[in-house]
């Protein structure tokens, strides 16, 4: 029986993303908010979404974000 592929869902670039941006973070560098005038990321997931959001800006491939209801 073969083995079905899986599609990523995060592209390799958005990854990188999000590693750059958990290193700002782990430096007190990571900016939260619009232009990064918010102060700075509190929370491992703030930093997650931040980078996540840079690669969503640059075209890699991620997710759509769930709409809120």
């Amino acid at each position: 029986m073969a083995r079905k592929s899986k599609k990523r869902k995060y592209s390799k670039g958005s990854q990188n993303e999000v590693e750059k941006e958990m290193h700002r973070y782990k430096r007190g560098k990571a900016k939260s908010g619009k232009g990064g005038k918010g102060g700075k990321a509190k929370s491992r997931k703030q930093a997650i979404a931040i980078g996540l959001s840079k690669a969503r800006k640059k075209g890699k491939k991620v997710p759509k974000k769930k709409k809120k209801s």
